[in-house]
């Protein structure tokens, strides 16, 4: 069945200076990991990958051999700079959904906080698909960080229903894993096709359709399979109405979806 939505912790003003401070951490952190990547990719790409050394990337960028290790455990990792902190903008998107929102739109904007990362820097994203194309190692390193989305994804489908609920009909912990690769393999199909027409065209458009069909695929199925709640179990109305002589008052939750409220508003004038 599903879990109770869970709750964002909120943040007091103790927490903005440290707040600062880990920001700008964070955006140096990354500055200094993308000039190591760009660093290795010029160098993949003039010298091969296999003829590049660490000590190479390190002093064409400017940095010593400590400093680049501190930032990546191996040369093969440098061109993948930015996919760390996208998979923390990909889970924040996740925590962040409201409670009525579908798992799976919730996912598919997720993902989407992926292919942000490749569209920002076109040029770039086609240098290194090129690269991962003709270098094996590369290849193998771009799928295991594709993978890391993938089981993020899967994870937060599956909390969304008891994955211990085996019931006969019940089959949402398989939709919530099928689910989650549909939506990964379509982002990676449009990726693909973007790329190899060089990053042009419109590839959130092109997006929004694959996710269109797999909402279509899978979005009504997740769900479909439990009982039917108990009537304790039954979600809050998204809006209570009074109504006093000529005068109607709703109260509504603060989450509540706008087309809801104002149906229950509707329903209310016309029966008065």
């Amino acid at each position: 069945m599903p879990k109770a939505a869970k709750t964002p912790r909120a943040t007091s003003t103790s927490d903005a200076p440290e707040t600062a401070a880990g920001t700008r951490a964070a955006a140096q952190r990354l500055k200094m990991r993308r000039e190591l990547a760009a660093a290795a990719m010029e160098l993949f790409a003039t010298k091969g990958y296999e003829a590049t050394t660490v000590d190479e990337i390190a002093a064409t960028a400017g940095v010593a051999r400590r400093t680049f290790f501190r930032h990546f455990r191996s040369k093969e990792e440098a061109i993948f700079p930015d996919h760390d902190d996208t998979l923390v903008r990909a889970e924040a998107v996740l925590n962040a959904a409201p409670p009525h929102e579908h798992p799976l739109d919730t996912v598919c904007t997720g993902i989407k906080e992926v292919m942000k990362m490749y569209a920002g820097s076109p040029a770039v994203s086609v240098e290194r698909y090129r690269l991962t194309r003709e270098v094996p190692t590369l290849r193998e390193r771009e799928i295991a960080s594709v993978a890391r989305y993938e089981r993020l994804f899967t994870r937060y489908l599956l909390e969304h229903f008891d994955e211990g609920d085996h019931h006969d009909g019940n089959d949402d912990p398989l939709l919530a894993e099928v689910a989650a690769s549909a939506v990964v393999t379509a982002h990676n199909h449009v990726l693909r096709r973007w790329l190899r027409a060089g990053g042009q065209g419109d590839v959130e458009a092109q997006l929004d359709h694959a996710f269109a069909i797999v909402r279509e695929t899978f979005g009504t199925g997740i769900g479909a399979g439990r009982p039917a709640p108990s009537r304790q179990a039954e979600p809050a109305q998204a809006a209570r109405v009074s109504t006093t002589g000529d005068v109607v008052v709703a109260v509504a939750r603060t989450d509540a979806p706008l087309d809801e409220v104002m149906r229950t508003i509707q329903e209310a004038l016309k029966g008065s």
